[in-house]
């Protein structure tokens, strides 16, 4: 029967606070029970002694040549905790017994008057009052120091986890972009330098990979610029035929992609956007007023004026144009680009009244070469990366690009700092 594991919720840290808790709880109570059996043992076995001990003197004195007066009724003899009887027909030997309150001895002793027995008694209060004072100083002693070690092992660990926490964190914010950084390396050589160590050499490989991808994505673009734009301009000037109409429309896009393949290296190499005051209304109603494929679809404008952001006009403008070609491409009949500003950010939106985007593809949409099923159908010349470079240049410019409402229709919300 195969037993399978189901993963702990429960946080490294809290298991082995849980676990040393639990161990030092186990060997706490077997010590404690341990102690307070040999502890109640030892003490009966010295009260015994005590007894006997006291049995044996008073035996010893009656055995003297001198004897003590005749014994006719029990009487106290050496101690308050002494009684000598007369001894049965039959010498017992030595004995030692226990009640709850007393360890009694007898000892058969032989006298000038005949044979007596001798029964002295220790009590066991002192035992019972010492194991009592143990148990009050184990009952509340043992679950404080449970808290103690469960207190100690908690920061312990969190000191040793600490450096994990520092590593995890910087992962998590090393993107596809900044594959520069590196994690901390903790000081200290154990396990968890090594797994920093490692960690870093395995990011140096993978943005050594990337930069190679990225760096063969803009050198084919780059190489391919040149025989397209001579292959346009031969089809341009080629004598009118439906088959060089249709190459001429394949240039094109193959040339729209090769641009948008150069746009996305720079944007993955980091660059900074160039730094200067950009109009951003200015720059949303040129574009959003040139001409689209789609004559019957009316964009509407509500902008509002004086909004400026930081950042390249030539990157903004390409955001609005992508959202604006993204919104024509998919509505029915309107698009409308509003601007405005909120809490301090220049807020974009692009609204059309299409079919919108389903709730489980709305953040798939940005990725790169992704469409909709009914975009392929639509639209057979989309290369599917117009929305991933509006993402990308919005993050570069510190904002955020995202699918805001629909369906139905599509509402895409771009925000950016102001000043």
């Amino acid at each position: 029967m195969r037993v399978v594991k189901l993963p702990s919720r429960m946080s490294v840290r809290l298991r082995a606070t849980l676990a040393a808790t639990a161990v030092v709880a186990v060997a706490l109570g077997g010590a404690s029970a341990v102690l307070v059996s040999v502890l109640a043992g030892s003490l009966a076995d010295s009260a015994a002694a005590e007894a006997e001990r006291r049995a044996a003197l008073t035996a010893q004195l009656l055995a003297m040549p001198t004897p003590p007066a005749p014994v006719e009724e029990p009487r106290l003899m050496v101690a308050p905790d002494v009684v000598v009887r007369p001894a049965l027909p039959g010498v017992p030997p030595p004995t030692v017994t226990q009640s709850e309150r007393f360890a009694v001895a007898s000892r058969p002793v032989l006298t000038a008057d005949g044979a007596v027995l001798v029964q002295a008694r220790a009590s066991l209060h002192p035992a019972a009052a010492a194991l009592e004072t143990l148990r009050s100083v184990l009952l509340p002693g043992v679950p404080a120091l449970l808290l103690l070690v469960a207190a100690l092992t908690w920061f312990a660990v969190g000191r040793a986890l600490a450096p994990v926490s520092e590593i995890r964190r910087e992962l998590a914010d090393i993107t596809a972009t900044d594959l520069h950084r590196r994690v901390p390396v903790p000081a200290a050589r154990d396990e968890v330098r090594l797994l920093a160590e490692t960690t870093n050499r395995t990011l140096d490989r993978l943005e050594h990979a990337v930069g190679q991808h990225r760096r063969f994505v803009a050198d084919a673009a780059h190489e391919l610029r040149s025989p397209l734009a001579v292959l346009r301009t031969r089809l341009e000037i080629a004598p009118p035929q439906p088959l060089a109409a249709e190459a001429l429309a394949d240039v094109e896009r193959i040339q729209r992609l090769t641009t948008d393949l150069l746009l996305l290296a720079r944007l993955d190499a980091g660059e900074p956007p160039e730094h200067g005051e950009v109009d951003l209304g200015q720059v949303a109603a040129e574009e959003a007023a040139l001409a689209r494929p789609r004559s019957d679809v009316q964009v509407d404008l509500r902008i509002d004026a004086g909004i400026v952001v930081p950042g390249s006009a030539e990157q903004l403008r390409r955001l609005v144009a992508n959202l604006v070609d993204n919104a024509v491409r998919h509505a029915s009949s309107t698009v409308t680009v509003r601007l405005g500003e909120r809490d301090g950010h220049a807020v974009l939106e692009v609204e059309d009244d299409g079919p919108g985007i389903p709730a489980d593809r709305q953040e798939a949409v940005f990725d790169r070469f992704a469409r909709l099923d009914e975009a392929r159908a639509r639209d057979a010349g989309g290369s599917g990366l117009g929305l991933a470079i509006a993402r990308d240049v919005a993050v570069l410019h510190g904002g955020s690009l995202t699918v805001a409402g629909g369906p139905p229709g599509a509402l895409l919300r771009a925000r950016f700092p102001i000043g």
